[in-house]
């Protein structure tokens, strides 16, 4: 089906018609845009000097080590001899507080790479590719003004820095944050007129005529992922599972589309899925007419754009979602959707910070072409019956997705400037 591709000029990417986890940095580019020097080690307790900053040859790794200082008095001393290439800096904190490092362009203030929570005492590795321009280290002690080392200047190189990318602050995410809180208002409300069909047909008896309606019902849910965190104890009402539950599936606490799922696929009889059908119904109701009082946190939605396909990879290729109706790659879909909306909302911050943008565009494009191969009017091949050819296919193109989605975790991670 034809529909607005990730590379439009504005507005929303809307669907084609058919958790919250807490905040952590994502600092680790697929790229390599912002190496981040906690994913490739621990810190160590620092040692004597290595060198007064002169570039050393690791007998390790084969890359060249330049120790540099972290304090606000000396913030990036030690890089003395500037070269281009792969290179590592080993970020030497002789302060006596925590500090936050980043390696900059002067001019533009685009962060190359990072680390995070460098403690007293302690050296990390920062591991780059540097070529022709001018670098400093920015140093953001904690409790403390940001101060920017010397400026540096490379030139005669022949290889190209990595990516880098102008920090985002809370301020540039709340236009896109305010756009899709909008958005979710006007899904809240489809919800609860489809998920009104769905405890109608329960209470008349009509359990096929349930069985219709409750995956068109889910599925709109499925579709607002990013605002997960901020439905807050509505979410476990209406979707949750019954994980944790000591008497699981049979426990008073399973409510909500997988409950009444379990009964409809399970033959329970209409009688007994009056109560969970009318439950679910009232906390749809509830969510529709408290949304416009909530206000996500500008400074996830970015995380959430990735997080969404996370979570499907985690949840929905497995099947630990699936009560009995099979549809899990319908649900799979349905996360790609409202990743794409999200992903318009912030298209503009990410149009000038993410030069792969179209390619982005693409994968979403290959991983829907995927998914839509099990629709078959309707009804969905479960994740457990495709052929293993098929399934690694699809384990491979949201694998991928997501991984390039981290990309958007990183670019839209709000960071200390000052």
């Amino acid at each position: 089906m034809p529909e607005a591709a990730v590379g439009a000029e504005s507005g929303p990417i809307l669907p084609p018609p058919s958790p919250g986890p807490a905040r952590r940095r994502t600092a680790l580019l697929a790229a390599g845009a912002l190496a981040a020097a906690a994913a490739v080690t621990a810190g160590v307790l620092a040692a004597g000097d290595s060198g007064g900053g002169r570039p050393q040859a690791s007998t390790a790794d084969g890359l060249r080590h330049t120790t540099v200082e972290v304090t606000p008095a000396g913030c990036g001393r030690g890089w003395t001899r500037p070269e281009p290439g792969r290179q590592i800096f080993d970020l030497r904190n002789t302060s006596s507080t925590p500090a936050e490092v980043y390696l900059t362009d002067p001019k533009t203030g685009a962060v190359y790479g990072e680390v995070e929570g460098l403690a007293p005492g302690t050296v990390r590795p920062l591991r780059v590719s540097l070529g022709n321009g001018t670098y400093a280290f920015k140093c953001l002690p904690d409790d403390a003004d940001a101060v920017t080392g010397p400026t540096v200047r490379i030139t005669g190189g022949t290889v190209h820095s990595g990516p880098a990318a102008v920090p985002v602050t809370e301020q540039d995410l709340i236009p896109p944050t305010l756009a899709y809180q909008k958005w979710i208002q006007a899904r809240t409300v489809e919800l609860v007129k489809k998920t009104d069909v769905l405890r109608d047909a329960v209470d008349r008896g009509d359990l096929a005529a349930a069985r219709a309606a409750w995956l068109p019902a889910h599925l709109v849910y499925e579709r607002m992922g990013a605002a997960y965190g901020t439905f807050g104890d509505a979410d476990k009402v209406i979707n949750g599972t019954n994980a944790g539950l000591s008497s699981g599936v049979h426990d008073a606490d399973f409510a909500g589309f997988h409950r009444v799922e379990y009964g409809l696929w399970h033959g329970e009889s209409a009688s007994s899925l009056r109560g969970p059908a009318d439950r679910l119904a009232k906390a749809v109701h509830a969510l529709r007419d408290s949304w416009p009082t909530q206000r996500m946190d500008p400074a996830d939605v970015g995380l959430r754009a990735h997080e969404i396909l996370e979570n499907t990879v985690q949840f929905e290729l497995t099947g630990r979602t699936d009560y009995g109706s099979g549809t899990n790659l319908a649900t799979a879909r349905a996360n790609l959707d409202g990743t794409r909306v999200l992903l318009g909302y912030l298209r503009p911050l990410l149009k000038t910070r993410q030069t792969d943008l179209a390619d982005l565009g693409s994968w979403l494009d290959r991983t829907q072409h995927t998914l839509d191969r099990f629709d078959h009017d309707g009804r969905w091949t479960p994740p457990d019956q495709l052929p293993r050819a098929q399934r690694e296919k699809v384990d491979a193109d949201l694998g991928d997705l997501v991984e390039r989605l981290a990309d958007v975790a990183a670019l839209t991670d709000v960071r200390r400037t000052a």
